[in-house]
């Protein structure tokens, strides 16, 4: 079975926050017998900021930012079973889309793949001429990695004939606990990137509870922060490649996940980030968003907070023993229940499934 899977990076997690989730799903439908090949733009400086060279279970076509290069690789969907197109790429979105599902063949399964889709949704109610709402009907299936009950209403709602969530998980080959590193050792650890969505909430859960403790360490990993005024004892290092992600975790004495305002209104939306801190056995406190306790038991397996207040809270209460004791039971329950391997069987089955039911339809 061939897949063509069109998004914004596979080698590079540079401004692309998606890459960990692309790597841990493709890797596991490769398994599956999947033949895919991920075509990504050279766009936004990720080529030059490569964290992994490519990889034996896609083949990754790079192709340059221009119209010409678009519709080359556009033209090469025919040949897929599959064909996605994921949300976010960001050069020539609205003519991929269009493209890819004019160049699927007719008996190809056409998906979006939807890596935010509580932005999306709002974009779409702001433009009924929007290329994607014109397109849902067309689709066979959306599938979305967070956002739970609201977003499959939402995109139904909107035309979409199938939507189904496939939620953010753990490889637990690249996110695993290592040794605490001295350059990351601190109170409390956070790690996105500079968004004009997520910028208020990382002042209010990070920025303001390390005002109020000048006697403590706190650490922001992630691209944009640079020209942000920081408290004195915060320390901005900047992007963190992913193969430092581990230790990133490992070594503060807790780790914070913040959401972006959609994503936190919308809930069901479990950032990658707390799949690859539980995978790492660190302690982590959470921004509150519905849905939380689908994925972590709250006060077992994960510390929730209101405000920066509880965040304040939580770390004053902190024990080395209990925040080790809230790692290791999160990475079990996320070792039992939320891996890409688990949600690759899910996708295998769904896509399989569909080209099975429209080549007995044809053949009738």
């Amino acid at each position: 079975m061939k897949m063509a899977f069109y998004g914004s990076s596979l080698l590079s997690s540079y401004w692309n926050g998606a890459a960990t989730y692309y790597r841990g799903m493709l890797s596991e439908l490769a398994r599956h017998g999947w033949d895919i090949t991920f075509y990504e733009p050279d766009a936004f400086d990720r080529q030059q900021h490569r964290d992994i060279e490519p990889p034996d279970y896609a083949k990754v076509v790079v192709y340059d930012a221009t119209p010409e290069a678009c519709r080359a690789v556009i033209g090469q969907a025919v040949n897929a079973d599959v064909v996605v197109k994921a949300n976010g790429v960001g050069v020539f979105d609205d003519e991929l889309l269009d493209g890819v599902m004019d160049a699927a063949g007719p008996q190809a399964l056409r998906v979006y793949w939807d890596v935010d889709a509580p932005a999306t949704l709002a974009e779409l109610r702001q433009a009924p001429d929007h290329v994607l709402r014109r397109r849902l009907p067309q689709l066979d299936f959306v599938l979305t990695y967070g956002g739970g009950p609201p977003v499959v209403s939402a995109y139904q709602a909107m035309g979409a004939p199938v939507c189904r969530p496939i939620y953010n998980a753990l490889d637990p080959s690249t996110h695993h606990p290592v040794p605490p590193q001295e350059r990351f050792k601190a109170d409390l650890n956070f790690l996105g990137n500079r968004l004009p969505d997520r910028e208020a909430r990382v002042e209010r859960f990070f920025l303001e509870p390390a005002a109020r403790n000048p006697q403590g360490r706190y650490i922001i990993g992630g691209s944009g922060w640079e020209t942000k005024g920081l408290p004195a004892n915060v320390t901005h290092i900047g992007h963190v490649g992913t193969a430092d992600h581990n230790a990133f975790n490992t070594s503060a004495l807790a780790v914070l996940n913040i959401a972006r305002d959609s994503m936190a209104e919308v809930g069901f939306s479990p950032a990658t980030r707390v799949f690859e801190a539980a995978g790492a056995g660190a302690c982590l406190i959470t921004d509150a968003w519905e849905g939380v306790e689908q994925f972590l038991a709250p006060d077992e397996e994960v510390l929730v907070a209101r405000d920066g207040q509880d965040v304040t809270e939580h770390l004053r209460a902190l024990t080395p023993e209990r925040a080790r004791a809230i790692g290791e039971a999160a990475r079990r329950r996320i070792l039992a229940g939320h891996t890409y391997a688990r949600r690759a069987v899910e996708v295998d089955a769904l896509l399989r499934g569909a080209l099975a039911a429209r080549r007995e339809r044809s053949a009738a």
